[in-house]
């Protein structure tokens, strides 16, 4: 199928390597991947502060460009819960309404697309490292994702995921919340950098780049060897 790939911002401007990944795995199951260069934010940033009015027509740049793809993936549980679940919420009743309910209904974060959707766990992948893996609030809670990153982890020769006490636990992020509250924010990610370093392992493992950003910032300044992530670039090892 053509797949339409919808790169976060956060893997767009900081995290290329999760993005060149993504379209790399999924060239090599032998699908079409396009990447509209014309997408930008999806509009979560003032949706989740409040300003609706604003975020619409952000979103709706997206939507247009969205409007005929077979298939859409998102590399990030936040910006997949943004479009599958709040854009037919933040169009209730405007003209996109039905365009954002029909866009939602194909729209994938990429991990889940992979295991429920092509039906594939297995890339041969190697990483021969002990992880533990984050659940992002978003894919966890708004898109009820848990099973599909650990199936895919659960092939990769040489890789050991041992489970943190606080994998389910916000890490304190939350974009604009990381920016308005960065005490708490600070406060929420030692929790979990703390239940992590508890596991022994060597590397964060997330769905998240913007998580794996927050961590990986308290991680280094706190002197910590322990490293993060995404989940799509450990796939990718050969």
């Amino acid at each position: 199928m053509t797949i339409t790939l919808f790169i976060p911002c956060f893997v767009d401007a900081l995290f290329p390597r999760a993005g060149i990944s993504m379209v790399q795995l999924l060239e090599g199951l032998g699908h079409k991947v396009v990447c509209p260069e014309e997408i930008s934010c999806c509009g979560q940033p003032p949706f989740n502060s409040g300003y609706w009015g604003e975020a619409r027509p952000v979103a709706a740049k997206v939507l247009e460009q969205l409007k005929d793809a077979e298939a859409v993936v998102i590399g990030s549980g936040s910006c997949g819960a943004m479009v599958k679940k709040f854009y037919p919420e933040l169009f209730a009743g405007k003209p996109q309404e039905e365009l954002a309910k029909k866009i939602a209904a194909r729209t994938w974060e990429f991990s889940d697309f992979i295991v429920s959707k092509l039906g594939v766990t297995d890339f041969g992948a190697k990483f021969p490292h002990k992880v533990t893996f984050h659940d992002g609030c978003h894919g966890l809670r708004e898109l009820d994702i848990k099973k599909s990153p650990r199936a895919l982890l659960a092939k990769v020769q040489g890789l050991q995921l041992v489970e943190m006490a606080e994998a389910e636990t916000c890490c304190g992020f939350g974009g604009t919340f990381a920016a308005k509250f960065p005490m708490i924010s600070t406060a929420m990610g030692d929790v979990k950098c703390a239940s992590a370093a508890e596991t022994g392992a060597e590397y964060i493992v997330s769905n998240d780049s913007s998580c794996l950003m927050h961590l990986q910032g308290l991680l280094t300044r706190q002197g910590k060897p322990l490293k993060t992530i995404h989940l799509a670039e450990v796939l990718n090892q050969r």
